[in-house]
């Protein structure tokens, strides 16, 4: 607890505060790119630390949250119309679909349930192999989680266990990044990068994406003095006139990355074009299971019949996910959109923005 209180120490926060007010001289606007970072921006109201010319923005840093209506609808179909298990994160249980919700159809009889690791429905895959029962992981995620897919992918395929398979929806930062500042009008000036993601995957794809679009990207980690460190970090550059890939996060990455992580990921997966919630379909922005492997893709395993997805026409999420809008930006923030009966994944995933809003600044948005 000693080393976390240092990076939650008040004095050092508000010292970066200061220094960030002495440094600024115009409007910037900044986005982060991890949703664990933005609870912890609103939840330690750093946003209310800095200058009115600071303009924080919340990306598509949440995989539970880009995770599209199809890919739901998808999973549940398969829960469905097919005798397997069917296992998840927690958060993806609650997140609603074209139909209805994961925990929908377990309430129905499907076979759901919740695991922490693609290694435990491995195990659960395991243990069930005698019956012939399926087990499918839907594996979302950013490069984090990737690994431990890949190497549960690997066992299965070093056991013969080909009653395992994975729904893949693993998706890929740097492609989303280059697709938002693509953008005839992109919303943000410089970038705090997630320190988890490049704690596997390391800086150097960050590189060309800060010199094509002239932009500042700085790898900072999730408590308020690595926040608030990152943020000088961006506006040092912004005034500066630099477009650098800073890390500022070193005690946990290296530029390189973890070389036995991206190893696994490059060994079972290959990029792929996945269609992200509130931005379409990004070319190379996912991860497939390349040929090798190709027998543990669910699928392509098991024919489903789906209707077409749609979403609730109240719900701004997509908009929230690109920095377009702010939770409280939506008429049915708080009121008919709630934790408890949530319209949209950013409302639901401990990682959302909407669940952020709700959870630590609803008293300041209540009329």
């Amino acid at each position: 607890m000693k080393h976390v209180d240092a990076f939650r120490d008040p004095a050092r926060s508000r010292r970066l505060a200061d220094r960030i007010a002495a440094t600024v001289t115009r409007p910037w606007r900044i986005m982060e790119v991890c949703g664990g970072q933005t609870h912890a921006l609103v939840r330690f109201g750093i946003d209310q630390l800095l200058p009115d010319s600071i303009t924080l923005l919340h990306g598509p840093g949440c995989p539970v949250c880009v995770t599209p209506t199809a890919t739901l609808d998808r999973a549940m179909a398969l829960a469905r119309q097919h005798d397997v298990t069917l296992c998840t994160f927690g958060d993806m249980l609650r997140v609603p679909g074209s139909r209805g919700t994961l925990a929908d159809a377990k309430a129905h009889g499907a076979d759901v349930r919740i695991v922490y690791s693609a290694l435990d429905a491995l195990a659960l895959a395991r243990e069930r192999a005698p019956s012939g029962r399926p087990v499918v992981f839907l594996a979302v995620g950013f490069e984090t989680t990737a690994p431990g897919v890949a190497l549960a992918v690997e066992q299965a395929a070093a056991e013969g266990l080909d009653t395992f398979a994975i729904l893949a929806a693993h998706v890929r930062v740097p492609p989303a990044l280059e697709a938002l500042l693509a953008d005839e009008d992109p919303v943000m000036d410089g970038l705090l990068a997630a320190g988890h993601v490049c704690a596997v995957m390391g800086t150097a794809e960050y590189e060309p994406i800060a010199a094509k679009h002239r932009i500042p990207i700085v790898v900072t980690g999730f408590e308020p003095v690595d926040l608030l460190d990152g943020l000088l970090g961006v506006v040092t550059q912004l005034e500066a006139g630099r477009h650098e890939v800073e890390n500022r996060y070193t005690r946990v990455v290296r530029d390189e990355g973890t070389r036995a992580a991206r190893e696994a990921i490059e060994r079972v997966f290959e990029p792929v074009a996945r269609t992200w919630r509130g931005m379409g379909s990004i070319p190379a922005s996912g991860l497939g299971l390349v040929p090798a492997f190709a027998r543990f893709d669910a699928a392509t395993r098991f024919p489903l019949s789906t209707e077409p997805s749609h979403d609730d026409p109240a719900c701004i999420a997509g908009r929230v996910l690109v920095g377009r809008a702010k939770p409280t930006d939506c008429a049915a923030f708080g009121t008919s959109c709630t934790p408890d009966h949530p319209l949209g994944a950013t409302m639901v995933s401990t990682e959302g923005a909407c669940a952020a809003y709700f959870r630590y600044r609803r008293a300041e948005t209540s009329p």
